[in-house]
């Protein structure tokens, strides 16, 4: 069984690939706290609705009959990269990274990891269970 097909699975592993470039991202900026003139950047927020929304995205029937029409589904795409548009602290020398903003951030993003990691791991168990075999 190829969970790739699974629409489910592919928005599970659409959010976690999100997370991690987010992860990246809020880590560079972190890094950056000292350089004169960084602009903290963060990835445009994931959302579960446009996804399950986009016509690629829709659960397709599967085709019995080779007169059925198939659909194709595309890639999942991660949001592309924005920059943080409320500065509300600059220091002197342009930087705009509030490193407990970037923290907290990055305590978010942790949490959120973790939750999809654990609906992953319970999707799959109910699959197991309905396949008869033991966790």
């Amino acid at each position: 069984m190829d969970l790739n097909k699974v629409t489910l699975f592919g928005l599970m592993k659409g959010k976690l690939k999100w997370l991690s470039q987010r992860q990246e991202v809020l880590a560079q900026n972190v890094a950056n706290s000292d350089t004169p003139g960084y602009k903290p950047r963060d990835l445009k927020a994931f959302s579960f609705k446009e996804m399950v929304n986009t016509p690629q995205n829709k659960i397709n029937m599967t085709a019995v009959d080779p007169l059925h029409l198939q659909g194709r589904r595309q890639r999942i795409g991660v949001a592309g990269e924005i920059q943080d548009a409320r500065n509300y602290e600059t220091s002197p020398d342009g930087n705009a990274v509030v490193l407990e903003e970037q923290m907290a951030k990055i305590g978010e993003t942790q949490i959120d990891h973790r939750m999809i990691t654990e609906l992953y791991k319970k999707q799959i168990s109910m699959i197991k269970t309905a396949l008869g075999k033991s966790r």
